[in-house]
């Protein structure tokens, strides 16, 4: 009943800041499940997955609903993310749990400073043609699946960035577009995490529910409200929980 009640403020507290932000949600969950839960950082990867596809589908939604989502060009960056997916999460099987934990840290350093600069990237002046646009999607997809995969997280940080600076997208149409290609990328990562036996599923279920009202809530706000000071203090916390991990012992 307890770990319960904890996996719902989990998936509560990762739906949110994953849907607001354009994330899956993994960066808040993993940590928590490790610290709260105590769960090995393996488990804690392959359970976040299957809450980040219910962050990913609330907040998805929510996002199309207020017209900020394109689900072709989110056809295309899951059509190469589901296959890597597959193999970033055997990748992140074969890992010690130290180097696993380091990993995972430097990722947390890297997307925290990812979310204090998107929301000031250029935005593309030049304008290419559809084969050119078709290669920066697919191509964003094969990294964006085996990081989602290896991570345990969505891997909007990844997608967003080529989606602002080479395509051009809006910023909340970039990030309600990474929600939409998170749901059969993370799916295909959790499936492969289940099989190789790193998902909780009775933590997973509180989680996923606190995921899908999180995931709505955070995506509602982010299309009528500036979400830059909490980016900033957000990003505070990733850095600091990125360097406690880097520094693994």
């Amino acid at each position: 009943m307890k770990s319960g009640l904890i996996g719902l403020v989990i998936g509560l507290s990762g739906g949110f800041f994953g849907s607001l932000i354009g994330l899956g949600g993994g960066i808040v969950m993993i940590p928590l499940m490790t610290i709260l839960l105590k769960l090995t950082q393996h488990k804690a990867h392959g359970t976040s997955l299957v809450a980040v596809v219910f962050t990913a589908l609330a907040g998805a939604i929510t996002y199309y609903l207020h017209g900020t989502a394109d689900w072709k060009v989110a056809v295309l960056l899951a059509a190469t993310a589901m296959i890597t997916a597959r193999f970033g999460a055997l990748y992140a099987h074969s890992l010690p749990e130290k180097k696993l934990k380091r990993a995972f840290g430097a990722m947390l350093l890297c997307v925290s400073l990812l979310l204090i600069v998107k929301g000031f990237l250029p935005k593309s002046a030049s304008q290419y043609g559809l084969t050119v646009y078709v290669i920066i999607f697919l191509g964003t997809g094969v990294l964006t699946g085996f990081v989602s995969g290896m991570m345990g997280v969505g891997g909007g940080a990844i997608m967003i960035p080529p989606m602002v600076l080479l395509a051009g997208m809006p910023q909340q149409l970039a990030q309600g577009t990474s929600l939409f290609a998170m749901i059969p990328v993370g799916l295909t990562g959790a499936i492969t995490h289940y099989k190789l036996g790193n998902v909780k599923l009775n933590i997973a279920a509180g989680i996923s529910a606190g995921a899908i009202v999180g995931g709505y809530i955070g995506g509602t706000i982010a299309n009528v409200l500036p979400e830059l000071y909490l980016k900033i203090i957000f990003s505070a916390v990733l850095m600091w929980m990125g360097q406690r991990y880097v520094r693994t012992k």
